[in-house]
């Protein structure tokens, strides 16, 4: 069966996570990406180490489904063939610090001389202005894109999330703008630059908190459990900040993850009310409606966790999903790396590798019906020079040794 990105080149310039966990997306998705890496090699393969002298699961997480080759371009037959690689390339991606491949001698025009159908993709930090030359890493992006100082208790610190939405979420946006501009290519033949700021993609993904920020115009936020308001909006625990109230309840036997995390819509209140042994809640005025309950959130969270306090969380699942009440357990990092179901869709995957033995990882969340994921190792350090340089670039054995013994390779 094709693949739905099949025939498609991406020279893959990337490095650490923002980069490679979107061309990891396009080789699932099908592509041809070859990752290309100092003789050194990406940082990642020697950092956060669990085993010696192997890569690590930070670089094997991210860069499964491609092939590896290593080129020196700081030299001039590096950039040489550097300059083949791109002619070849339907999309090229980079996330080195601004300018830095321009003074390479790469700048936009000189790409699209080279090649006027290639796609060019950049991630950096951020856009144009005062903050372009800031060094960017994840939480820095959490911090400038409005994701920390939305997220945590009103009394305590902003908090970072455990979801990589600086790094990972700015590489999904990148996949979206490199499908699109292929998908114009189609049309006009010619390719494009496709820019995504870390700090962007964040705000992106933090756009219901500046909905929010707007609406404090027009007084307190109801649905938050905030007693007071300034003029930007506060951090709220566990609260969804939608349409309908939710928070995380205490579970037995009261363990760090022993939570449910429970919404209550208007038509799941007298259900909830029976639950948890006060049915006559239902009917009284002080808690009937949606908009008698707003003002007390609190005071109705603590009443349900009083209820779920005394069972064990996949029994208060069970009870609240038997009525179609809107719920979750909260899963650990070791639930969800054994869940049966997230292994059935092959969203925890174990592959093979050729030095550690096998690691798991997270598998594709794209399902196409036609394009289906076999998730494989990914690749070591210049594994495809010789099937690369040689195969496809048509350079001798003795070049490939040269370009080696001379530290181009």
């Amino acid at each position: 069966m094709t693949k739905a990105l099949e025939g498609i080149r991406v020279l893959d310039m990337t490095h650490v996570q923002s980069g490679p966990s979107a061309t990891q997306l396009l080789a699932w998705l099908g592509a041809d990406v070859v990752k290309l890496e100092a003789p050194t090699g990406d940082i990642t393969r020697k950092q956060l180490r669990d085993l010696p002298d192997v890569d690590s699961l930070y670089f094997t997480m991210l860069n499964c489904n491609k092939r590896s080759i290593t080129l020196n371009t700081k030299t001039e037959r590096g950039k040489e063939l550097l300059t083949e690689l791109i002619r070849r390339s339907d999309v090229m991606v980079e996330n080195f610090g601004p300018g830095a491949v321009d003074r390479m001698g790469f700048t936009w025009e000189r790409i699209q001389e080279i090649n006027p159908r290639v796609v060019y993709a950049s991630i950096k930090g951020f856009g144009d202005g005062p903050y372009t030359n800031f060094k960017a890493y994840e939480v820095v992006a959490q911090a400038m894109g409005g994701s920390m100082s939305t997220t945590g208790f009103e009394d305590g610190p902003p908090l970072a999330t455990g979801a990589q939405i600086g790094d990972s979420g700015t590489g999904i946006h990148v996949v979206a703008g490199i499908l699109a501009a292929l998908f114009q290519r189609e049309n006009t033949g010619r390719g494009q630059r496709v820019n995504v700021a870390m700090q962007h993609a964040v705000l992106n993904l933090c756009r219901v908190k500046l909905r929010d920020q707007q609406r404090l115009a027009h007084g307190p936020l109801a649905e938050y459990p905030n007693d007071d308001f300034g003029d930007e909006v506060p951090r709220s625990g566990n609260a969804s900040g939608g349409g309908q109230p939710g928070w995380a309840v205490k579970c037995a036997p009261g363990g760090p993850n022993d939570y449910v995390y429970v919404i209550v819509q208007p038509v799941g209140w007298k259900p909830i009310t029976e639950l948890i042994g006060r049915p006559e809640l239902a009917e009284d005025p002080e808690w009937a409606t949606p908009e008698a309950r707003l003002p007390q959130l609190t005071k109705m969270f603590q009443l349900i966790e009083e209820w779920s306090s005394t069972l064990p969380k996949w029994e208060v699942l069970e009870r609240l999903n038997a009525h179609n009440i809107p719920c979750g357990p909260i899963l650990s990092t070791k639930e969800i790396i054994e869940d049966a179901s997230l292994v059935t869709n092959e969203m925890v995957v174990e592959v093979p590798h050729p030095e550690r033995g096998s690691f798991t990882t997270v598998g594709s969340p794209l399902k196409l019906s036609d394009s289906p994921v076999n998730v494989v190792s990914s690749p070591l350090l210049g594994e495809h020079n010789e099937e690369v340089f040689i195969g496809e670039l048509g350079l001798g054995d003795e070049e490939l040794r040269l370009l080696k013994s001379n530290g181009v390779i």
